[in-house]
């Protein structure tokens, strides 16, 4: 597989997985209330990842696990609840994807006083755009008849919140281990969160119908391995300006997801919406085009890097050499050192 491919790649498995979330909060809250779809969801995908650990041998630091136990709390208990239980209420599944997109304009600006992050003028453009995408997509499911509770509509806003949290707290600490590895330790977290909360509310027995199951198997191998896999990969390889930009495109693929699955009409304004974040997507990720450079002819540029002391055989000043300056620059980056990820 060609190396150009890979980003693409991480970065449709994440819209796809990701929103495959909201889908499967409406299957199982279908089927059960939303405390027994999370404990068995928990329970479940808990179970297979320790028992991966154990087979591979896998050890954490204290700091790590101490780490990923947190983020499970905030990226995991905080955030899915409130998806969840917003699904409960009646809030549809393409209104809680657009709060839970607007991740991206508070993580972003966040990200610049407390990561360092440099955020372009054309990202922050992207973003403001895509905002104005999603509320294309669902604005008109806000008014619609039946519609949720008010408060109903608070439960995503905290999800995203929640999420928010998790992603700067990520990056502030890098925390170490293997995607699998924190994954592992972020759901059994949550599965002792939520049994517990299950128990303590009357909803941990599951019920005997095969959809939950159905839902339970969506939620753990889709949304949890799948989503939750990649939105730390691609976290950890991109930055939070580019993860978060790509979140705008879940409301517009949670609206197809759920054409397929409860065949839920797509509107003008779903289409118009879907057309607007992935020219909102594009400002963000697109490479920026280099600088136009101005070429000396081979001898001239020789004669100056020797007169400015930089010929790259002699080193910096005449000294030192490519290989010392090499060794200088190869420790210039600490462990958990916070580097830019530009457009």
């Amino acid at each position: 597989m060609p190396r150009s491919l890979v980003p693409v790649l991480l970065a449709a498995g994440l819209v796809v997985m990701w929103s495959s979330g909201f889908v499967g909060a409406e299957l199982g809250t279908r089927q059960a209330p939303a405390t027994t779809l999370l404990a068995w969801r928990f329970l479940v995908v808990a179970g297979m990842l320790a028992a991966w650990c154990v087979y591979r041998g896998t050890r954490m630091s204290r700091r790590d696990l101490v780490l990923h136990a947190a983020l499970g709390v905030l990226a995991q208990g905080g955030y899915l609840y409130g998806v969840v239980a917003a699904a409960q209420v009646g809030v549809a599944a393409g209104t809680s994807a657009l709060v839970a997109s607007l991740q991206p304009l508070v993580a972003t600006a966040l990200a610049v006083p407390l990561l360092g992050e440099r955020v372009r003028a054309r990202q922050t453009a992207g973003l403001v755009v895509g905002l104005g995408g999603v509320g294309l997509v669902v604005g008109s499911d806000l008014l619609r008849p039946g519609a949720a509770p008010w408060w109903g509509y608070a439960l995503p806003f905290g999800a995203m919140l929640s999420l928010v949290a998790a992603t700067l707290v990520e990056r502030r600490t890098r925390p170490g281990g293997s995607v699998v590895t924190a994954l592992a330790v972020q759901c059994a977290v949550s599965a002792v969160l939520f049994t517990g909360l299950a128990a303590a509310t009357g909803t941990l027995a599951p019920p005997a119908a095969p959809g939950f199951w159905a839902a339970v198997a969506w939620v753990v191998v889709l949304s949890t391995l799948g989503g939750y896999g990649l939105y730390w990969a691609n976290l950890a390889r991109f930055g939070v300006a580019r993860v978060s930009a790509l979140l705008y495109l879940t409301p517009p693929t949670t609206l197809v997801w759920t054409w397929v699955m409860f065949r839920e009409a797509m509107g003008v304004g779903a289409l118009a919406g879907t057309a607007v974040c992935a020219a909102a997507v594009a400002l963000v990720l697109l490479p920026s085009r280099p600088a136009a450079s101005t070429r000396m002819p081979a001898g001239a540029a020789s004669r100056a890097r020797v007169r400015s002391g930089t010929d790259p055989d002699r080193g910096a000043h005449g000294t030192g050499g490519r290989a010392e300056r090499v060794k200088r620059a190869g420790s210039g980056t600490e462990p958990g050192a916070v580097v830019e990820h530009g457009s």
